[in-house]
């Protein structure tokens, strides 16, 4: 068996700091949402992409992939959402197996609502205590993470 490659001082110190940012910017960004407009992250995480699509219209295995989520958690939040009167499930027509998940009109008022605010955090943590120098090296380098990703999946 080989030897593991331990980070670095500096690695160390580059992950720890990655992974605090992660967590300071997701409760800044649910604070946020649920201070102005009632939304969870979990609401705005499917609401988002429904408000995008043609329609307002998603088929949900391309929703939950859109999420990163497994289709039960999928599932559980469209049940939590459609009992708000955000999102109502149809029958998909193309496979009887599958189904679709429709943005409502009170599902994209509450988006529309929540949208402004939201954007105004993540510039506001995440854009603006950068130059436009280092957010397009930001890009460069999270684009070459995320093709290796999905390389070695």
């Amino acid at each position: 068996m080989t030897e593991p490659r331990w980070l670095t001082e500096d690695e160390q110190h580059v992950w720890q700091a990655y992974l605090a940012l992660q967590r300071e910017l997701q409760g800044a960004q649910e604070r946020q949402l649920e201070r102005d407009s009632g939304l969870s992250t979990a609401d705005y995480t499917l609401l988002a992409p429904l408000s995008e699509a043609p329609d307002g219209l998603l088929r949900a295995r391309e929703l939950a992939r859109m999420a990163g989520w497994e289709r039960s958690r999928l599932s559980h939040q469209v049940s939590r959402m459609t009992k708000r009167g955000l999102v109502v499930r149809e029958e998909c027509p193309d496979d009887a197996r599958g189904s679709m998940i429709r943005l409502t009109a009170a599902g994209r008022e509450a988006i529309e609502a929540a949208a402004p605010e939201h954007v105004a955090t993540v510039r506001r943590y995440f854009f603006d205590p950068l130059s436009a120098e280092e957010t397009a090296q930001l890009g460069e380098l999270f684009g070459r993470m995320l093709t290796k990703l999905a390389r070695d999946r």
